[in-house]
């Protein structure tokens, strides 16, 4: 009997133990739970950062740099996947995109340089797109996008050359700003635009200076 009584008392303990653990999960773990979702859902649909591996984008973006890159700039996605649930924009000429190679699905940091419909020409590391010569003048190493200036690197030559070569619709050309020292779409061929998933936004990290800020 005694035995008995201990063995209960021992159950007992155990029970109040299970019990106050379910109702800690209730209480506090489910909200930590979504909270952690809700996190991963923000970092992997809507912001995130980079970190630059190589001088392919030289001089924009340099070995090191940490950028700040919207996930959600060419449409709001299912994380992990390529579904689209909410379109957004469509990728830009001057656009710094981050993609997988259709090479090897490494992931990569470009300049989309094309869109679809468009004509580009290459020579000598110099762009020209529809006709238009893109280096500003009395500044060879300075191309302008629109609104956006990219100086290049020419210190290894300009790679190969493009002639006339025309963009097919849906499908942009991504080309390093290091022209002589970048494995981009003159070697892989073009990138579908729906398989671009983050437009980078700026830099806030540079090797030997520490934090900054320099938009793209």
């Amino acid at each position: 009997m005694t035995r008995m009584g201990i063995g209960t008392k021992r159950s007992g303990t155990r029970d109040r133990d299970t019990t106050g653990a379910r109702g800690w999960f209730r209480r506090e773990g489910r909200q930590l739970l979504v909270m952690l979702v809700l996190l991963a859902l923000a970092r992997t649909s809507f912001a995130n950062h980079y970190g630059v591996p190589s001088g392919s984008m030289e001089y924009t973006l340099m070995p090191g740099d940490h950028v700040v890159v919207d996930m959600s700039a060419y449409g709001l996605r299912v994380p992990f996947t390529d579904i689209t649930l909410v379109p957004r924009g469509r990728p830009g000429r001057g656009d710094i995109a981050v993609f997988k190679s259709p090479a090897d699905g490494v992931r990569l940091i470009k300049r989309v340089v094309a869109v679809g419909g468009d004509r580009v020409s290459l020579a000598g590391g110099h762009l020209s797109i529809n006709g238009e010569a893109l280096a500003e003048p009395g500044a060879a190493d300075v191309e302008q996008f629109g609104d956006r200036s990219a100086r290049l690197n020419l210190d290894m030559g300009g790679g190969p050359d493009i002639d006339g070569l025309v963009v097919p619709a849906g499908q942009v050309l991504v080309v390093g700003d290091h022209r002589g020292n970048s494995v981009d779409g003159r070697y892989f061929g073009f990138v579908p635009a729906s398989a671009l998933y983050a437009r980078a936004v700026g830099v806030f990290w540079r090797r030997g200076e520490g934090p900054v800020w320099k938009p793209l």
